[in-house]
This record gives C-alpha cells, structure tokens and sequence, in this order.
C-alpha cells in the first residue's frame, strides 16, 4: 500500500448512475475517461479504494453476487487498462436504518483507516452528492466534487461555505489531472 490514496464514489463517479439504481453487470455502464482515470492514478503510484452506499442490497434489488460481479466487472476493466482498484468498501443498509457505514457517515472511511493502518487526513475523495463531501470532510479529507452522476444538481445547490471547501471539476478524469499536475 502506497502512502498515496485517492477514495472514490462509484455511482455518477466511474459509472453512470441511475434512479432505479445498477443491479447487474449489463446496467453498468462507464462514464467515459473514468476507467482510464483510475488506471492513471494506479501508474503514478496512488492506491484507489471505492466507497459507495448501496442500499439496494437492503431493498432486496441485487444480491450480494449480483454486486460482487459488478465490482469484479469494473476492476477487469481497470486492470485491462493498467491499473488497479486496491479496495471497496459499500454501505448495504437503507438510509433510515442509522448504520454509522452510510455516507454521509464516516464509517466506511474509518474502516479503510482501520484496515490499513493509516490516516485519511487530506487525501483527496472524489464524489458527485453532498453525501460525499459531508464524509470526506467529517474525516479531513479534500473533497472534489465531479459534474458527473448528480454532481451538477450538487454544485447548484452547495452552499458558499462547501464552495469554498471543495474543489470542482467536470468529470473523474478531469479531477484525476488536477491531482496528478
């Protein structure tokens, strides 16, 4: 494990996200760069882990295999690019369960801390929803915010104060050249 980690959302971050959300291999689809985006990260020595809430597990959607093959598709994509996902850590509860691992909640956060035995203080997570920026923040991490997914509704609707914490950027890839200039 490399000192450096970038922390990515999944969902309007790498893949194109969905009301009636992903629940199998043929519904995901890449947003475009983004595979390429993190194999860039993994040849400039950056560890990528993935947090994403899936309540659609709770919801009885998708099972555990059906999420489990997606995850196993998006890494063979990565992989086939040059790069690799290190980790993913998902939330399986619905939002109304009070599970500390949902975003905005930082348990998955504190888990990737737990299990490798380092701080999350500025390493930078990317994401699309105010979720995202809550938990980046609540753990000294440095938010970036993608257009991408729900990102574009998010920054209409950030206040000055979140502006002023989070950089934005259109998609992945573009947020993966400001981290590697």
């Amino acid at each position: 494990m490399t000192s450096k980690l970038v922390i990515l959302d999944r969902d309007g971050v790498i893949n194109l996200d969905s009301d009636e959300y992903i629940k199998s291999v043929d519904e995901w689809r890449p947003i475009p760069g983004s595979i390429e985006a993190i194999a860039r990260l993994s040849k400039a020595g950056f560890s990528v882990m993935i947090v994403s809430n899936q309540s659609g597990l709770a919801r009885g959607l998708f099972t555990e295999v059906d999420l489990a093959n997606i995850h196993n598709y998006m890494q063979s994509l990565v992989e086939e690019a040059g790069g690799q996902i290190d980790a993913i850590f998902y939330c399986p509860h619905l939002p109304d369960d009070n599970c500390l691992c949902r975003k905005p909640r930082p348990g998955m956060l504190q888990q990737i801390e737990r299990e490798f035995d380092l701080s999350l203080h500025d390493v930078f997570f990317i994401g699309d929803t105010l979720k995202d920026i809550e938990a980046a923040l609540s753990m000294s991490c440095q938010p970036i915010l993608v257009r991408s997914g729900k990102g574009a509704q998010t920054e209409a609707n950030l206040s000055d104060n979140f502006k002023k914490q989070v950089s934005i950027y259109d998609d992945l890839s573009s947020a993966v050249t400001h981290i590697l200039d």
